[in-house]
C-alpha cells in the first residue's frame, strides 16, 4: 500500500493559482460561518432596498387599496375613484396608464366600471390580514407607501428567521447557498410585488421554524397569521394535521393552528363574500370574468384539466418553483441515500411541505411561482443540518492520507 502525493504544478501561474485556491479554501473554512451570515444579510438588505425604490406597480394593488379603505367609502363609485387616485398618486405615470388601459381589455373595463370592480373584491377580501395592516398604515402614510412598507418589513422578517434558522442548526456557513435558492426562487419578485405573498411567507416560515424547535405556543400563532394572510395555505395546514396524527408525532400547536385555520376559514370566506372555489379559479386560470356578483358558472372536468394542463406547461418552461422543488428532493434524496437522513420530527414536516405544493396546485391549478413560494425554501433549511454532518464527514475524509493500492514487487 502506497501513500499518493498529489502532483505539483511546473508552471509559476498554476502555483500562484493553486496557492491563492488554497488560501481562499482556508479562510472561508475558518470563517465560513460570519462570512455567510454577512454575505447573506448584505442580499437581504439590498431585496429590501429594492422593494422600496424598485416596486413593480401591479394591478392588484388597486383591489387591496380598496378592501383596506371599504368602511370609509361605502359606494363602490366612491371606493374605485379613492383606490385609483391614490394609485395614480403613487405611482409613475408611465406605470398608471398601463395598470388602467390595455386598449379595451379588462384593465381599461375596470378603470371605467365602478360597479364591476366592487364585484371582484370579494376575491382579495379574502386577504384580511393584510387589508387590515394597510388600512392601520394608511393612517400614517399613503396608501401606495404603506404597501412598500409591508413589503420590506416582510423581506426583512423572512431574511432575520432564515439566519436564526441556519444558526440554530450550526449551518451559517450554507447561507450563501440558500440565498441561491431564494434567487432562483424569484424571491426579489416577490419582495418588489404590492401583494400579501411575502408577508404570508415569512410568517409561515416562521412558524415551521417554531415547530423545529419545539415552540407550540408560536407554531400555533405563526401558522395561523400566515392562513389569515393567505388564506389558501389551508390546503398545507391540512396535510400537515393528517401527517402528524398518521405518524402519531405530538405537535400540538401545528394542530391548534390547523383547528383555528378552519374556523376562520368558513367565517372569513363568509364575511368576504368569496365567489367560491370554481368561480375563483374560472376568473384566474380559465378566463377572466368582468362581474363576479351571482357568477356561477357549471362546473366543467375538460375546462379543469384544460387550465391544469396549461398551468403546468407554464409552470414547467415559465416559472421556477417546479425546478426549486425538484432540486429540493434531489438534496434530500441524495443526503438519505448518503446516510444523512433528517430526524422524524423533520422529515414529517418535508413530506408535507412536498405533499402541499402538489396539492395546491391540483385544487387551483395556477402557474404563479408567489403562490408556492411559502413552500419552496423549508426544505433547504431543513437539509441544513444533514448537509453540514456531510460536510464536516467529508472534511474528516479529506484530512486522512488517500491510500491506493500499488505494486508490491
Amino acid at each position: 500500500m502506497l501513500t499518493k502525493s498529489p502532483a505539483t504544478p511546473t508552471n509559476a501561474l498554476d502555483r500562484l493559482t493553486c496557492a491563492g485556491l488554497a488560501w481562499g479554501e482556508g479562510v472561508y473554512a475558518r470563517w465560513a460561518a460570519p462570512i455567510g451570515a454577512v454575505a447573506f444579510s448584505l442580499y437581504i438588505l439590498l431585496t429590501a432596498m429594492t422593494a422600496w425604490i424598485m416596486p413593480d406597480a401591479n394591478w392588484d394593488m388597486l383591489p387591496y387599496i380598496a378592501i383596506a379603505e371599504e368602511g370609509a367609502y361605502p359606494d363602490p363609485q366612491a371606493l374605485h375613484d379613492y383606490a385609483y387616485s391614490a394609485v395614480e398618486a403613487g405611482v409613475s405615470a408611465g406605470d398608471y396608464k398601463r395598470l388602467t388601459d390595455d386598449g379595451g381589455g379588462f384593465r381599461s373595463h375596470m378603470t371605467e366600471n365602478a360597479a364591476d370592480f366592487h364585484s371582484l373584491l370579494g376575491m382579495y377580501r379574502i386577504k384580511f390580514l393584510y387589508a387590515e395592516i394597510l388600512s392601520s398604515l394608511s393612517h400614517v402614510v399613503s396608501p401606495v407607501e404603506a404597501m412598500r412598507l409591508v413589503q420590506v418589513f416582510s423581506v426583512l422578517l423572512f431574511g432575520a428567521i432564515t439566519l436564526t434558522w441556519l444558526r440554530a442548526e450550526g449551518a451559517l456557513a450554507l447561507a450563501p447557498v440558500v440565498g441561491a435558492v431564494l434567487i432562483m426562487a424569484d424571491f426579489g419578485d416577490s419582495a418588489r410585488a404590492s401583494t400579501p405573498d411575502l408577508l404570508c411567507s415569512a410568517l409561515f416560515l416562521g412558524g415551521l421554524f417554531a415547530y423545529v424547535r419545539g415552540q407550540e405556543a408560536a407554531t400555533a400563532i405563526l401558522l395561523f397569521l400566515a392562513f389569515v394572510a393567505r388564506p389558501d395555505n389551508i390546503v398545507f395546514l391540512a396535510i400537515f394535521a393528517v401527517l402528524l396524527v398518521a405518524f402519531r408525532q405530538k405537535a400540538w400547536g401545528a394542530l391548534a393552528g390547523f383547528a383555528a385555520s378552519v374556523v376562520a376559514y368558513f367565517a372569513i370566506s363568509h364575511w368576504a363574500q368569496h365567489p367560491g372555489w370554481w368561480p375563483h379559479l374560472w376568473f384566474s386560470s380559465i378566463e377572466q370574468h368582468y362581474n363576479m356578483d351571482g357568477f356561477e358558472p357549471p362546473f366543467s372536468v375538460a375546462a379543469y384539466l384544460k387550465a391544469f394542463a396549461a398551468s403546468v406547461v407554464r409552470a414547467i418552461n415559465v416559472n421556477s418553483w417546479v425546478g426549486v422543488s425538484v432540486l429540493a428532493l434531489a438534496g434530500w434524496y441524495g443526503l438519505d441515500r448518503a446516510g444523512f437522513r433528517l430526524e422524524r420530527r423533520a422529515g414529517i414536516l418535508l413530506a408535507a411541505l412536498v405533499l402541499g405544493v402538489l396539492a395546491k396546485f391540483t385544487v387551483f391549478p395556477i402557474h404563479d411561482t408567489r403562490i408556492y413560494f411559502p413552500d419552496l425554501v423549508p426544505p433547504f433549511l431543513l437539509l441544513a443540518a444533514p448537509l453540514m454532518a456531510l460536510w464536516a464527514s467529508a472534511s474528516r475524509h479529506r484530512a486522512a492520507p488517500q491510500v491506493i493500492s500499488g505494486d508490491k514487487s
